[in-house]
This record gives structure tokens, C-alpha cells and sequence, in this order.
């Protein structure tokens, strides 16, 4: 009997007894597999062949394997792989691995799986939503761990309520997210939509994938893949421009999205910024805030002007807190404001600057401005800083600390646009501020009796802390009453001057002395 065993049956006996899955990869994927799989209803000769051998590994196990089979020759084999291979349902064995490079069989390799214990089941980590793929770009990138690629995926057909499209979307989902960067950098915008971090070298093909997992379940199911690189550094340019391009994903599919483009023109507009910024290619007017009952204007609001532009530059202004490129910035406008103060006229004007909240991230801002201002401390009491909100303080212990050093210096502070952020009741409640600017939201909505018992309580709460108040944006003689009356200090506004390009102070306004760190109103 045993003499008239073929060599074939005989060698595969052989083979079996030495490993659990025997499987041949040609470019780098499976093409043949026979043997006991992961779990018991993932037979390896019907689950494997066509799938990307990288694919069956754990992330973290890839770049051994891809070291491995990069360094195989001909007549060769690697070095026993330690090694978790995956399976759908959340499935996972340990595993060995073992791949021979057979000269006769080039250039297919043939490999050996020993299962190392029983398979066990680890849920997978759940897709991530579009603000959770942003903080894990944003980690990977200041990681220094180099590029990431990006994938944008439309799988059309895949939100479809029947059991197969839903098993198929499950099968989907575990594959995209065991393809991303570490396992778990995928995340999904809507059933049928997703987009991935991934690391450069791994040539798992996200399409074929996807097609697999259709066909698995008698599905013809056709993704459609996008990929970008993003080099490493830049990691706020990178953010800044994944954000926008996951907008354009939710609205207009896979096929409205450019990254490559976005990235490229996100890079551009940063480095243009800087420029403005290193060139002082910008200018200031100066608009009227006044005291409500003389009308005599108080103070100027520095406001910045690119070029020959007329308008706010809102959107540079709103990408470059984004990049974190407001500090230098912010210590130009100052810059100019002092010069302002320093020209023969403008003795008795007061001007404040705005300061973005990121510029009291660190200490550069407060540092910076106290050693301008170090030889002519007189103009300190003459500028106020109005920290604006749009971008959040995210230490207020360490940036009371910095407000404090400003104020005791005889700097005034004050809190922008107050009543709009979440965040505007704990600040004022940690922080120090001489004035409080009231939001043009209230004012404009000062008619409607909820709104003014809200600004009411505001105005008094801010009282009781010794902060001056101003409202924005009084454009008719109806809300300017309307503020008077609820106790407000201040108005800006078109209804008490647009503005120009220098302040112009019609009557006098006296600074009051001030004791060191004393919270007083300013003026």
C-alpha cells in the first residue's frame, strides 16, 4: 500500500505534518491554500486566494513580513514569523509563518502557517467618525513616524438593507480598519463611504479587498479608492487640509474629492501668510468704540487690512489659527499699533490689537509684547489685547498666568466676543479681564425678551467682576438704547463711525491711574 503512494500524496503528508495551512503567493497574493484556518468557518481555500498576503496579517506584524520577503532569494526562505493572522468576524490566531522561495516555482513563493493555540475573539476597535480620523492624522504625523497615505473609498451599493449587503458592509468595515495605519485609523463618513490612514508601503489593494468581501457574500461590489500621500511635517497643514477634503467627501462623494491639490494649495496659502507676516504686507484702521452716554470715543479697535483689500481677511485670519500661525502675526499688528500710538497727534488715542487665543498657547506673545513696549512702558496703559475665542485656550492655568503678566505690566486685557463660545462663562470665571466685549449676536437680537435677559445677566455678572463692557456691532439709535439701558459701558458700531486709517479722538479721555494688578474698568 505504502509503495504505491504517489510522491505528490506522500510529500503533501508530509508538509501537513510539519504545518496547519500550506499556501503559495505570486505578487503578493495568496493564489493557492489548503489547510485548517483561523477559525471554523474560514477555510483558507475558499477565504485566501486573490487577497494580498499583507492583508492576513496584523498591521503591527506587516513591516517584519514585508523586511522578510524583501530579503528572500531564490532557494532561500525567511526567518520563522511571529505572526497574528486575522479573520473575518473579529476572529485572530498567533501563528508561525515560514515562506521558501522555490527557484523551479519563481516567482511564486510557497509558505507554511503553524497556528501557535486557539483562535480567540478581540472586537475589533470601531470605525472612527470624521473628527476622530482628524486626531489620529494629527498624532501620527507629530509622532515622527514619517508619510501617512490617505484613502478616500466609495463602495456604491453597499447601504443597501438586505442581510448580504449587511454582511458584506461588516466584512468591509473589519478589513478596512485591520488595513490602517496600526488597525485602527479608519473611519466611516457614511455606509457606503470611508477614509482611511494607511502606512506608504503597504500595498494591500483596498479595491480588491472590498470586491473579495462582495463576492464572499454574492455581491459584485466595485470600490472606488483615492489615495494621496501626506509627507511627514506640516502636521497642521496636513489636518487643516483633510478636514476640508472630508467635507468634500460627505457632499460630493469620492470623485469631488483633491487632495493631492488641496494639500498643495494649503502649503501655499501657509507659506504665503508667512510672507505677509515676514513683509508686514498688511495695514490697520482704527474704528471708534465710545462710551455710550457721551459718545466720546474711548478707545480704536485695530482691525487688519491685506493689500489694497477693503474687507476683514476672515478666511486667512481663520486658516492661519488653524496652522497655529497667529503668534508672529499677532505680534505684528501689535507691532503696528504701537507705531501708531508713538506718532506725533495721537498722544491721548488708546488702541486695542487683537490677539488670537493660540497666541497664549506658550509664552512667545506675552514675551514678545512686553520687550517691545520694554523702553516706553507709557504706552503700556494706552493698549488693550482683545484675545479672540474662535480658537480655544486649552490651558487656562498656564494662560491666567500669561493675562496676569500683561495686566500687571499695565496692559489691559480684554475678552472677545463673550456669550458665543462654550467656553466663554469658564473663562471669565478663571481668567482675568479688565473689559468684555458682548457679541454683536446679542445686540442685534436685543428685541427679543429672551435674549435681553440674557445679555442682562450677562452685563451684571461682569459688573460684579469689575470688567468694563462694550457691544459690538450697534448699527441703529434702537440698539444703542437697548444697550444703554442694560448698563452696558461701551458701543462699537456703524452707528458711531466706520473705520479709518487713523483714531481720531474728538474729546478728551482720561486713563485713570491704576494700582499693580488692580481689575478695574480701562479708563
Amino acid at each position: 500500500m505504502l509503495a504505491r503512494m504517489s510522491s505528490r500524496t506522500r510529500l503533501l503528508g508530509l508538509a501537513f505534518a510539519a504545518a496547519d495551512v500550506l499556501f503559495e503567493v505570486a505578487d503578493g497574493r495568496v493564489v493557492f491554500a489548503m489547510g485548517g484556518g483561523v477559525a471554523a468557518d474560514a477555510d483558507p481555500a475558499s477565504h485566501w486566494p486573490g487577497q494580498p498576503l499583507e492583508s492576513l496579517v496584523a498591521p503591527s506584524d506587516r513591516p517584519a513580513l514585508r523586511s522578510a520577503l524583501a530579503a528572500l532569494r531564490p532557494g532561500g526562505r525567511t526567518p520563522p514569523l511571529e505572526v497574528a493572522v486575522a479573520a473575518p468576524g473579529g476572529w485572530s490566531r498567533r501563528a508561525t509563518l515560514r515562506c521558501f522561495a522555490l527557484p523551479e516555482l519563481a516567482p511564486a513563493i510557497s509558505c507554511a502557517i503553524l497556528w501557535n493555540g486557539p483562535a480567540s475573539r478581540a472586537a475589533a476597535p470601531p470605525l472612527l467618525d470624521a473628527r476622530g480620523l482628524l486626531r489620529r492624522l494629527s498624532a501620527a504625523l507629530s509622532s515622527g513616524s514619517g508619510a501617512v497615505t490617505v484613502h478616500f473609498v466609495d463602495v456604491p451599493g453597499l447601504d443597501d438593507d438586505d442581510a448580504p449587503s449587511q454582511r458584506a458592509g461588516a466584512a468591509i468595515r473589519d478589513r478596512l480598519q485591520a488595513a490602517s495605519l496600526d488597525g485602527a485609523s479608519a473611519a466611516a463618513l457614511r455606509p457606503d463611504r470611508f477614509a482611511l490612514l494607511r502606512d506608504p508601503a503597504d500595498a494591500t489593494d483596498l479595491a480588491e479587498m472590498v470586491r473579495a468581501a462582495g463576492e464572499a457574500e454574492g455581491l459584485q461590489l466595485a470600490a472606488i479608492d483615492q489615495r494621496s500621500e501626506i509627507p511627514a511635517g506640516e502636521a497642521a497643514v496636513a489636518v487643516r487640509t483633510l478636514r476640508l477634503a472630508l467635507d468634500d467627501c460627505l457632499r460630493d462623494g469620492v470623485a469631488g474629492v483633491d487632495f493631492s491639490q488641496r494639500l498643495k494649495q494649503t502649503v501655499q496659502e501657509a507659506e504665503r501668510f508667512r510672507a505677509i507676516v515676514r513683509k508686514r504686507d498688511f495695514s490697520l484702521v482704527y474704528q471708534p468704540i465710545v462710551a455710550l452716554d457721551s459718545r466720546v470715543p474711548h478707545h480704536f479697535e485695530a482691525l487688519v487690512r491685506f493689500g489694497d483689500a477693503r474687507e476683514a481677511p476672515t478666511g486667512s485670519i481663520s486658516m492661519a489659527e488653524e496652522l497655529g500661525l497667529m503668534e508672529p502675526f499677532d505680534l505684528a499688528v501689535a507691532e503696528l499699533a504701537l507705531a501708531e500710538l508713538r506718532r506725533p497727534g495721537s498722544s491721548r488715542a488708546r488702541i486695542a490689537v487683537n490677539a488670537s487665543a493660540g497666541s497664549f498657547s506658550d509664552d512667545g506673545y506675552v514675551a514678545g509684547l512686553l520687550q517691545m513696549t520694554a523702553e516706553a512702558t507709557d504706552l503700556r496703559a494706552r493698549l488693550l489685547v482683545e484675545i479672540t475665542e474662535t480658537a480655544a485656550l486649552s490651558d487656562l492655568e498656564a494662560a491666567g498666568r500669561r493675562i496676569a503678566a500683561l495686566r500687571s505690566a499695565g496692559i489691559h486685557v480684554c475678552l472677545d466676543d463673550f456669550g458665543v463660545g462654550a467656553a466663554s462663562l469658564d473663562y471669565l470665571r478663571r481668567l482675568g479681564f479688565d473689559m468684555v466685549k458682548i457679541d454683536g449676536a446679542f445686540v442685534r437680537d436685543l428685541d427679543n425678551p429672551r435674549t435681553r435677559t440674557l445679555a442682562s445677566g450677562l452685563v451684571e455678572l461682569c459688573r460684579e467682576l469689575k470688567a468694563a463692557t462694550v457691544a459690538e456691532m450697534i448699527e441703529t439709535e434702537a440698539q444703542a438704547l437697548a444697550a444703554r439701558r442694560l448698563g452696558v459701558d461701551f458701543g462699537q458700531g456703524w452707528l458711531y463711525g466706520r473705520p479709518g486709517p487713523t483714531p481720531v479722538v474728538l474729546g478728551a479721555a482720561p486713563v485713570a491711574a491704576r494700582r499693580r494688578g488692580e481689575v478695574v474698568g480701562w479708563g
